[in-house]
C-alpha cells in the first residue's frame, strides 16, 4: 500500500486531495512536527501491535506512551509491538508512514483518549514523507475506529 492508497480510500470521504506530501522525511513524530510546523504532540501516531494472529493499530498523540497494564485491561493481552517487516505484512503500510486508512483487512483501529484535547491532529498517510490534517470527528470517521481507549501513561505536567 501506498500513499495513492491512502489518497484513493480517503477521496471516498472528498479528502484525497488534503494529504499533504513533504520533500523531507516525516517518519518520526519530531520529523512530522517539523515538516508542519507543528507541536509534536499534534502528530496523531498508528502503532501496530500483536493480538492473537492479527494486528492492530492505537492511534495516540506524539507526546504519549504506551501504558502496558492499561493496554492489557483492555486488550487482555501483554503490548507486543509489531516489528518493521511485520507492520507492512500485516498492516500494509511501512513503520514511518503507518496510518489507521487504507489498512489490510481485519486490522482493527483503536483511537487513544489523548488526541481528544485537539481540535485536529495530523496522522501519518501511507509513506514516510507524507500527512494529513483531520478534525477528531474526520479522524474517527475515517479511520473506521473500533472504539475510544485509554491505554497511553498520564502525561507529565
Amino acid at each position: 500500500m501506498s500513499v495513492q492508497s491512502v489518497k484513493e480510500y480517503l477521496d471516498r470521504f472528498g479528502a484525497g486531495g488534503r494529504v499533504l506530501e513533504f520533500d523531507v522525511s516525516s517518519a518520526t513524530v519530531d520529523l512530522a512536527a517539523e515538516a508542519l510546523g507543528c507541536e509534536g504532540a499534534r502528530i496523531a501516531k498508528s502503532i501496530a501491535f500483536a493480538v492473537g494472529d492479527g494486528a492492530i493499530l492505537i492511534v495516540t498523540a506524539g507526546d504519549m506512551k504506551i501504558d502496558n497494564q492499561k493496554f492489557k485491561a483492555s486488550f487482555g493481552v501483554k503490548a507486543k509491538m509489531l516489528s518493521p517487516e511485520q507492520t507492512l505484512a500485516l498492516v500494509g503500510h511501512p513503520v514511518g508512514g503507518v496510518c489507521p486508512f487504507s489498512v489490510k483487512d481485519g486490522v482493527k483501529v483503536y483511537l487513544d483518549g489523548s488526541l481528544l484535547r485537539f481540535e485536529t491532529v495530523f496522522p501519518a498517510a501511507g509513506s514516510s514523507n507524507s500527512a494529513i490534517e483531520l478534525t477528531i470527528d474526520e479522524l474517527e470517521r475515517f479511520s473506521g475506529a473500533e472504539r475510544w481507549v485509554d491505554v497511553c501513561k498520564q502525561r507529565e505536567a
